[in-house]
């Protein structure tokens, strides 16, 4: 139960009363206008009822404050049947303080003062960029937390919904999944919700139901909270040429509807308020209102890497047989990752400069293992918006998987190859960073050599 529940009940408790306090001047007068005393009655049975409504869907049925409710309304039955004898119904009037003060007292007792978080990752590959705060959360003996994966789908290039998707089941074993149609949002109204992808209806490839839109989700709980799937590479508040290059993400719809927005530092907290004030009015009372809401506390992503050792990873059989040497070492690992942006943008010359680094690293694969993991969203964005290229593209993945002698990751558990790996080789990507953070080696692909 959220805090803003509680509070909700409580609230509803003091409005009983006052009304109680209105209903005991109206009946002590010497001529009682019973039709306003009957519609106040009516009134009251009416919140009472959805108090109790409200308390047996979240508790179930058999509680004291449930049944404190009952007497509430039998007493305001009562009240209409002795309207016409002074001494009775201030007797009534009497009981119905008291049951008041009962039910105030049972609501205190019953519905405990505990913060309720809900987290809406949607694809299982980017739950790195929640997880950590969840963890805070989740070991947080008064808070409640919640992991709700939620659906998306792909979209066909006219913006139609395409397939849908859904990934509660593949998270990690340790995280307990709520499916989301088990969890009603405007019953319980959670105190804070946590999402990871901003961008609404906005997205040309994906979308996640339209009922989790940034716009919608704020009517359920009292804070949204915006954390980014992404990790960019660090930039200088005052360089406007690197800016314009990811400007873009600073005004998306979780951006501007979110309450409190988490970006990766400091400089990336100034960038984003600069920003924000381009597209606003530029007042001072404007920058106030950027700089209470962003906040450049870093990112989940860097907690997760920096936090998982290769010792406890589960390496599945089939890489082994790839990784080890016969003397059962293990040779280098080396991370490629491809980004859709490379792929749109070279088209077929980006498929030929990855049939030249499979050509060279199958030449060394008696020392270096080569770990390809693609961008998750490939197969949504390129079968979207380049349907030849997603078939020359799929012919090379099923060549490289069929020969066997590299690894093809396309799990949703990126921190695994992460920290697998003793080095990053492939297109600019949030992983550089983050290899980075983690003291890896990176080298960045150049489409123009092919040797």
């Amino acid at each position: 139960m959220s805090r803003a529940v509680r509070r909700q009940l409580l609230s509803m408790a003091d409005t009983l009363e006052k009304a109680n306090r209105a209903l005991k001047d109206a009946l002590t007068r010497n001529v009682v206008n019973e039709e306003g005393v009957v519609q106040l009655l009516a009134d009251c049975q009416d919140t009472a009822i959805y108090m109790g409504n409200k308390i047996e869907t979240l508790y179930g049925e058999g509680t004291d404050s449930v049944a404190r409710l009952e007497d509430f309304c039998e007493i305001l039955y009562e009240i209409t049947q002795v309207m016409g004898i002074p001494e009775q119904r201030r007797e009534k009037l009497k009981a119905l303080a008291g049951n008041l003060k009962q039910v105030r007292r049972t609501i205190s007792s019953e519905v405990p003062d505990r913060l309720e978080a809900v987290f809406l990752p949607y694809k299982a590959s980017m739950w790195d960029s929640l997880e950590s705060v969840w963890q805070a959360a989740d070991e947080d003996e008064d808070c409640d937390a919640y992991v709700i994966p939620i659906p998306y789908y792909d979209k066909n290039s006219d913006g139609s919904f395409r397939e849908m998707h859904y990934e509660g089941e593949e998270y990690p074993e340790y995280v307990p999944v709520t499916h989301y149609e088990d969890y009603d949002f405007a019953e319980r109204h959670p105190d804070m919700i946590f999402i990871h992808n901003p961008y609404d209806e906005c997205n040309y490839v994906t979308s996640v139901d339209p009922f989790f839109y940034t716009k919608n989700l704020k009517q359920f709980t009292d804070k949204l909270v915006y954390i980014p799937y992404f990790i960019l590479g660090e930039i200088n508040p005052e360089d406007e040429n690197a800016i314009k290059g990811m400007s873009h993400f600073c005004t998306t719809p979780g951006v501007v509807n979110a309450d409190a927005v988490i970006v990766q530092s400091e400089d990336m907290r100034k960038i984003y308020i600069n920003e924000l004030m381009k597209h606003t009015d530029g007042s001072a009372a404007q920058r106030k209102y950027w700089e209470n809401k962003i906040y450049g506390l870093g990112s989940p992503k860097v907690d997760k890497i920096l936090s998982t050792r290769r010792e406890d990873l589960e390496v599945p059989g089939e890489w082994l047989k790839i990784i080890q040497k016969d003397d059962g070492s293990w040779k280098k690992i080396i991370l490629y990752n491809t980004s859709i942006g490379s792929l749109l943008a070279q088209d077929e010359k980006m498929l030929a400069k990855m049939k030249s680094v499979f050509g060279i690293f199958k030449e060394s694969q008696d020392e270096v293992a080569l770990l390809w993991r693609p961008h998750p969203l490939v197969k949504a964005t390129i079968e979207s918006m380049r349907p030849r290229l997603w078939m020359d593209y799929s012919e090379i993945v099923e060549h490289y998987k069929e020969e066997g002698w590299g690894i093809y990751d396309d799990t949703a558990d990126v921190d695994r190859a992460m920290v697998l790996s003793d080095a990053y080789y492939g297109d600019w990507s949030s992983l550089v960073y983050l290899c980075q953070k983690a003291g890896k080696p990176v080298m960045i692909q150049n489409v123009e050599i092919m040797d």
